[in-house]
């Protein structure tokens, strides 16, 4: 991939502060932030807890993951991020104020926002399971591949693996793109290396 992507965002949601899979996952992602550096992404982070809260649970990432946080960590505690991404209901209230992690589960979310403000990838977790980092990048490095060469990636695509032109380039185009053609086992499936510029 590519060191000059495509900007973009990555932002996560967590339904509470001091709970043991958002605190690993916190400091996983501040341990991992020169990977997102080098595809020019922003980091943003998201709870409903105040921001005295986060004081305190930045102590506990670091503590536990020996990350320290290093991007943002937005404080919700009024709730209208999470009302405006979909995450709670309107009826959700105006406040943490009585919400406990357990009531805000639907705000388990990973996106991917491009550099034009649009939601391109997200991903929801389960309260159970640990969010996978790696495949985040997995994601994001596809997304910017998309937005800049026209390119998608077909099943389990790994960096440097051969991708798809979109069905959205016609042939002319594709061969201005892609001078040293592509092997088309069907019609629409119309196969390239990945590019590299």
């Amino acid at each position: 991939m590519t060191t000059s992507a495509t900007p973009g965002a990555f932002s996560v949601s967590h339904p509470k502060g001091f709970t043991p899979f958002c605190t690993t996952e916190l400091g996983t992602v501040a341990g991992m932030k020169s990977d997102f550096d080098k595809r020019n992404t922003k980091l943003i982070d998201l709870s409903v807890d105040g921001v005295d809260d986060h004081k305190g649970w930045s102590q506990d990432i670091e503590d536990v993951t020996g990350n320290a946080l290093n991007y943002p960590l937005l404080a919700d505690s009024d709730l209208p991020v999470a009302k405006t991404y979909n995450m709670l209901p309107a009826d959700a209230g105006e406040s943490l104020e009585g919400r406990r992690a357990a009531t805000n589960a639907t705000l388990r979310n990973v996106y991917v926002i491009g550099p034009d403000k649009q939601i391109k990838a997200m991903i929801s977790y389960l309260m159970s399971t640990g969010r996978n980092f790696d495949e985040v990048l997995r994601l994001l490095d596809p997304c910017q591949l998309t937005a800049k060469h026209r390119v998608a990636t077909p099943a389990n695509w790994q960096n440097g693996e051969d991708v798809n032109i979109v069905p959205a380039v016609k042939d002319d185009e594709a061969k201005e793109r892609f001078p040293d053609g592509w092997n088309a086992p069907k019609p629409y499936l119309r196969i390239v290396p990945e590019p590299q510029n």
